[in-house]
Order: C-alpha cells, then structure tokens, then sequence
C-alpha cells in the first residue's frame, strides 16, 4: 500500500525517481514493471504496479467496445497508457503525451494512493489540497455519511 507524498523532480532525460522507501516492494512485487496513464478527472498521473494494472485491464475489458461512453473510456485509458520500468536506480522514463496531459516539468509530487500513484505537477497538488481543505471546512464540500462514519 503505497501512502503519503513526495516531492521528486523530473530530470532531463524526462526521468522520475521513485522513493527508496518503494523500491523494494516494488522490485520484489512486480520486477519494478509499471503501468502509466492519464487521469480522466484531473490533471494528473496515474502509476500502477504492473499486477494492479492488470486487474484495471480485466475491468476494461468487460466494458463494451460498441456502447460509445465505454469505448471512449477504454480509449483514452488504454490509449494513454505507457509501460514503465524502473532501472536499478528507481528512475522511470514519463512519455511527453503523458507529461503534457500533467503539466509536468521539473517540480512533482508522487502521492501515494493505496495500490497506485499519483503524479502531479507540485503547484497543481499545492493548490488542490489548499483548495480542498478549505472547502471542506467552510462546509461548500459536504461529507457524506459514509465520509463521516469514517473514523480517523
């Protein structure tokens, strides 16, 4: 389970190097083999070990490729999707599609979330989470009551 975020930086051969805090579990886990693509809903990345990617694409078959939302959905992630891998230094290579898609330049966050990753040009993870908690506390963002009978 991957949590938390890092501040990490986009070299110039368009590189990123992961945490050594995951390196291990993901060398020993999926041979440091990942999946990346676009995020739909946001400007921003998604890295999957390769073994959770491929239970997206299990689900992704299953959607129709006659029913046009389906297909198009299938269409960009599947079509947007690189397979990385990490070198025995953790670096992963960011397509420019993929890097255009995040705004990605020097400046990242990788935010761990559970079985993936996020990756985010660092202002755009700064403005998100400001934005967010002060939605949150003025009450313009309700939680639901299952966000609510979440105990933290």
């Amino acid at each position: 389970m991957f949590r938390g975020s890092s501040a990490i930086t986009l070299d110039s051969k368009n590189r990123i190097t992961i945490p050594t805090k995951y390196r291990d579990e993901l060398f020993a886990d999926c041979q440091g083999k990942m999946v990346c693509t676009v995020d739909i809903q946001q400007a921003c990345l998604l890295l999957y070990p390769l073994a959770e990617w491929e239970e997206i694409e299990l689900s992704l078959a299953s959607l129709s490729s006659t029913n046009r939302q389906e297909r198009l959905f299938k269409q960009i992630i599947l079509g947007n999707a690189s397979d990385c891998e990490m070198d025995k230094n953790g670096r992963l290579l960011i397509n420019g599609p993929l890097r255009q898609h995040a705004n990605l330049d020097k400046n990242i966050m990788l935010v761990g979330q559970l079985n993936k990753f996020e990756i985010w040009h660092d202002s755009a993870w700064q403005t998100l989470m400001q934005q967010g908690i002060s939605k949150i506390q003025t009450g313009e963002i309700e939680l639901t009551e299952r966000l609510l009978d979440l105990s933290l």
